[in-house]
């Protein structure tokens, strides 16, 4: 009897199990709220607050429970919206999705649009919409079709045909090949100058932008934290004259572009200060001594006068090398010349002599 009685009880509790499992009928409190756009469902219904504290078996087991009941009821609306099955009557069966209501928050913030060019906003103002047009067009020469525009495009390039046409009321003795490329070039040239002056509209639509944020990877290095720090502080409308320091910092607050501010000296207050700024003038007017340092002048000087020395030399040593090179290249025509010179001196009388200018008394 004993056997029989806890086999039923085993018996039972399954088929209790299995029931619950079976069961999609939920009940709650408050009603939740629904995003189906998003897949999503809001409980509003406090949870037992006894249950929750501490951390055992039985906290684990009352959160899944509680997300059981709350997926089964997402289900259950999932199964109300209207469905259709995808890819024929064999397809997997889908439900369309409304619009979603809840506003989800981006990791990273909204790129900022892109200023409109010229043309952009000359099209925008007399209402001219941008046709699309495909890319591949059918050329009638080659008998293929191609791109419409860049390389190897239906047509060909006007500027590289062997055959130009003469257009109404041109010169005809002009070269159209010629005109035609320079044409292109004028046309390249535009567009370049366009671009940018786009991109210079841009740049300055756009130099209002703040500083580079601190990248949240946790691990910043110093330099990286004093600057983010240092333009944190010149943000303020005094540029952070009046904030308050961290330790060890300095007490001159920085400037924008992070340099050294020049610094004057006031005009009263420190009589010490200026009595000694004045005798330190009045004695270095009244010292012998000059103030220039003439022998590291002078070595200057002469440096510089020896390395334009030696650079006037190296060029003369080049053009020299150059000569005899050319002469070296054209040994006939300087053997020619060098030949007509010599033969008036080879054709001497025989009785000239070398003593012929100054003769001896007798």
């Amino acid at each position: 009897m004993a056997a029989v009685r806890v086999e039923a009880v085993l018996a039972a509790a399954e088929e209790q199990e299995a029931e619950k499992r079976r069961s999609i009928t939920v009940e709650k409190e408050l009603e939740l709220e629904y995003d189906l756009g998003n897949l999503l469902a809001v409980d509003r219904n406090p949870p037992p607050a006894a249950a929750l504290r501490g951390a055992g078996p039985r906290r684990e087991a009352l959160l899944r429970a509680l997300a059981r009941d709350n997926t089964q009821l997402l289900v259950s609306r999932l199964w109300e919206l209207p469905a259709e099955r995808a890819g024929g009557a064999g397809g997997p069966l889908v439900a369309q999705l409304p619009e979603p209501t809840f506003r989800l928050p981006r990791e990273k913030p909204a790129p900022k649009p892109r200023p409109p060019t010229r043309w952009e906003q000359f099209a925008r103002l007399k209402g001219i919409r941008r046709k699309k047009k495909t890319s591949l067009v059918w050329d009638e020469q080659a008998k293929e079709w191609r791109r419409r525009w860049g390389y190897k495009r239906a047509g060909g390039d006007p500027s590289r045909a062997w055959l130009a046409e003469v257009p109404a009321g041109a010169d005809p003795e002009e070269d159209q090949f010629a005109r035609l490329r320079r044409e292109k070039r004028e046309r390249v040239a535009r567009n370049e100058l366009n671009r940018l002056r786009n991109l210079a509209r841009a740049h300055r639509a756009g130099s209002a932008v703040p500083a580079a944020p601190l990248h949240p990877t946790g691990h910043q290095d110093r330099d990286e934290l004093r600057r983010v720090a240092r333009v944190a502080r010149v943000s303020t409308a005094s540029l952070g004259r009046f904030q308050p320091r961290l330790p060890k910092e300095p007490a001159e607050p920085p400037s924008r572009s992070g340099g050294k501010k020049r610094r004057f000296q006031p005009l009263l207050g420190n009589l010490a200060a200026e009595r000694s700024r004045q005798l330190e003038l009045l004695r270095d007017m009244g010292s012998k001594k000059p103030v220039l340092d003439i022998t590291r002048a002078v070595n200057k000087q002469l440096r510089q006068e020896e390395a334009e020395a030696a650079a006037a030399n190296k060029g003369k040593k080049q053009s020299k090398r150059g000569k005899r090179g050319r002469r070296q290249q054209r040994p006939g025509r300087s053997g020619k010349k060098s030949g007509a010179r010599r033969q008036p001196q080879q054709q001497k009388p025989a009785g000239g002599g070398t003593g012929g200018g100054r003769r001896k008394k007798a």
